[in-house]
């Protein structure tokens, strides 16, 4: 469609590029902004992220009527974020702290196109089920804690840990599909005839 927006994704993550494939969306740029991810003295979870994904989409380099989509996903054990670890010692400990408990995981999406900026958060419940230290470290051996928020990825092994969610499973994965579509089509952009050139 020659007159389709460009979209640039503003994360480098490889799990948010491929839900947007699920939408038949594939990002013309990806350009994933350096901003200061620490919360603020008494930010709460749920502000938190939505705040970080409106200035992801600020910082993004684009033309003036490129859509730039950005987004951030926050672990949330009450007041507490638990954000992406450091190292393998605070991913044992997040999982530690979620064991056995349920916990919030919040995901916020920005969409900017030239000075207007859309937005919707999506908060899901995830029951996390007792874990052995075994399995702590059997999980944190495979790597696969790196990069994700409260150090887990529901989508790979630690899947296994999650008997039950509330809510929305590809916004615990990093991007809510339907609130995502939404906010690219109120910023102009196609999604249902993308959707339609998938299926041709």
């Amino acid at each position: 469609m020659p007159d389709r927006p460009r979209l640039i994704l503003g994360s480098g993550s490889p799990r948010r590029r491929d839900l947007l494939a699920q939408l038949g969306i594939t990002a013309d740029a990806i350009r994933p902004p350096e901003i200061d991810e620490t919360p603020r003295r008494a930010e709460l979870p749920r502000p938190y992220c939505v705040r970080l994904a409106a200035e992801k989409a600020r910082a993004v380099e684009a033309g003036p009527d490129d859509v730039v989509l950005s987004a951030d996903t926050t672990v949330a054990m009450g007041r507490r974020i638990m954000g992406k670890p450091a190292d393998a010692d605070e991913a044992a400990a997040f999982l530690r702290a979620l064991s056995g408990r349920r916990h919030r995981v919040v995901t916020a999406v920005a969409v900017r196109r030239g000075g207007r900026l859309w937005q919707r958060d999506v908060v899901t419940q995830v029951k996390m089920k007792p874990l052995s230290d075994a399995e702590i470290t059997a999980y944190i051996a495979t790597g696969d804690w790196r990069g994700k928020a409260g150090g887990y990825g529901i989508q790979g092994p630690a899947g296994a840990f999650v008997p039950w969610i509330n809510g929305s499973f590809p916004a615990v994965v990093g991007l809510p599909l339907a609130e995502t579509a939404g906010l690219l089509r109120a910023a102009g952009y196609p999604v249902l005839e993308t959707l339609a050139e998938v299926a041709a």
